[in-house]
């Protein structure tokens, strides 16, 4: 169980708050649009997350809520726990802001979710998308923790990143084929 797991690390090396962020870029061969259309939360991806999730976070359940303007709030469910979300950006179809409001997932001692971002770039034939996630991390040292951190933050990223590419490939390739019928 994750937050046993968890509680004895940042009672073993717990330390001073730093800031923290990961940047996760993937490339999609579809619009931004089309990607927009297929944005995603951690919590709204079909399937079981990775070993290393599961290992190191409570599971996703689903949200409750819409991100589809500012000021808006997502109750984000795990098994176990919650993080609450609120929109402070929404530019379609260039980028998401959130900030969290609230998190209680057993992990807060050892890294408490900050705030995080989505942000599409028109490149070539299709659309750059880059997930950031700022973070409050307590683990020391940070040598040690902090490619911990990082690993299991990008892999959150490509997760979340890979299940809006496998949402996007059937609509462009429906697009592509109506295309072609004209």
């Amino acid at each position: 169980m994750p937050s046993r797991w968890m509680a004895l690390l940042a009672r073993w090396f717990s330390g001073a708050v730093v800031s923290e962020s990961v940047v996760t870029r993937i490339h999609l061969d579809a619009s931004a649009e089309a990607a927009w259309a297929q944005m995603m939360f951690y919590e709204e991806v079909p399937g079981l997350p990775p070993f290393l999730l599961r290992t190191f976070m409570p599971c996703p359940v689903r949200t409750e809520g819409r991100k589809s303007s500012v000021g808006a709030v997502v109750k984000c469910i795990y098994a176990g726990g919650d993080l609450v979300k609120r929109m402070t950006a929404i530019e379609p179809p260039r980028a998401i802001r959130f900030e969290v409001l609230e998190q209680r997932l057993g992990i807060e001692g050892c890294a408490i979710a900050r705030n995080g971002s989505y942000e599409l770039v028109p490149h070539r034939d299709g659309t750059d998308i880059l997930l950031t996630t700022h973070y409050s991390a307590y683990l020391h040292p940070r040598w040690l923790w902090r490619p911990v951190e990082k690993l299991v933050t990008s892999q959150l990223h490509h997760h979340v990143l890979n299940g809006m590419r496998t949402a996007v490939v059937p609509e462009a390739v429906a697009l592509a084929a109506s295309q072609r019928s004209v």
